[in-house]
């Protein structure tokens, strides 16, 4: 086969993506509509350094090439100009990966007098005082933190190189300047007993984020996830009639449990944050309580169920 074409290293050298080629002001307007905001969304880098063991390296690598401030302010400028969104979405895999990259962006932004709100991704390690404070001149909406777990051994099992415990702090920080704090969290990586879903939990009250979003684990081929588990992973669709997200693991617990696992993490999580609110709306809180219980006791009934190995046709 093809030997892997090298890197292209100058990006900045890169024209902008042809955003002419769709209707990207149908895609604004109709977010602004339904959600309140529309938003268009750019990269300022490519590849990502870090190893963790479910993310897919196939198309950037692990290395970590950046554009120029310069050019990035000259595409934020255009976007700003040519389809006026409420807000900007950095697709980047790490924001706030570089420091000094980082800072001499938000001066070339500033000195263009370019501040548009904007919601991106970054991790608890690479996020301080300092980077925090200046997101917030930057006009920093939400900053999702890669959160994944609240068990520390989970966390080092997928080689995460954060630190759980020091998630919280980073979260109240953000919100202390003002900016929304977003956790993603992931279930059901290889080795993940009850009791670090109760740590991500408790991990989730200590936080108290604006918001979360949840996901249970599947394999990517190519990844070191994918190939700790690869004689147990199993399709859930005919392969021409889904995606690489569509499989399982064969042995671990069973899509039922994880289903009953998320509604008690959101609804008791929700439970916490009502419970706590200034002002509690005690029928939503009620509800929430239910569906708390209803999660809790939907795990303990399946948590002897796996998943097996004929969940679906080859196809």
């Amino acid at each position: 086969h093809t030997a892997p074409r090298p890197y292209i290293e100058d990006l900045s050298a890169q024209p902008f993506p042809d955003r002419a080629a769709i209707d990207i002001a149908r895609y604004v307007d109709t977010w602004r509509t339904h959600h309140g905001q529309g938003a268009v969304s750019l990269i300022t880098a490519r590849g990502c350094p870090y190893h963790c063991n479910w993310c897919s390296h196939a198309v950037y690598g692990y290395s970590h090439r950046r554009r120029s401030p310069e050019n990035v302010a000259d595409e934020v400028a255009e976007i700003i100009e040519s389809y006026q969104p409420d807000l900007l979405w950095y697709a980047d895999d790490v924001f706030t990966i570089q420091y000094r990259w980082f800072k001499a962006y938000a001066a070339e932004l500033k000195r263009r007098n370019l501040r548009i709100p904007f919601e991106t991704i970054s991790r608890e390690d690479r996020l301080d005082e300092d980077i925090v404070h200046t997101l917030a001149e930057m006009g920093a909406y939400r900053i999702w933190v890669g959160a994944e777990s609240g068990s520390q051994r989970i966390l080092d099992a997928m080689e995460r190189r954060t630190n759980a415990a020091r998630v919280s702090e980073v979260v109240h920080l953000l919100q202390r300047h003002g900016i929304q704090a977003g956790m993603f969290i992931m279930l059901g990586y290889e080795g993940e007993e009850i009791d670090d879903l109760q740590e991500t939990v408790d991990l989730l009250k200590r936080s108290n984020p604006d918001t979360f979003l949840t996901t249970v684990a599947y394999p990517i081929k190519g990844t070191l996830y994918y190939e700790k588990v690869a004689d147990r992973v199993v399709p859930l669709t005919a392969w021409q009639q889904g995606s690489d997200r569509d499989q399982t693991v064969r042995g671990r617990h069973s899509q039922r449990f994880y289903q009953f696992a998320t509604r008690w993490m959101v609804s008791e999580v929700g439970f916490h944050q009502q419970r706590h609110s200034p002002q509690p709306d005690y029928l939503r809180l009620a509800k929430t309580f239910a569906n708390a219980q209803i999660g809790r006791l939907g795990m303990r009934m399946t948590q002897h169920q796996v998943e097996m190995g004929d969940t679906t046709p080859d196809g």
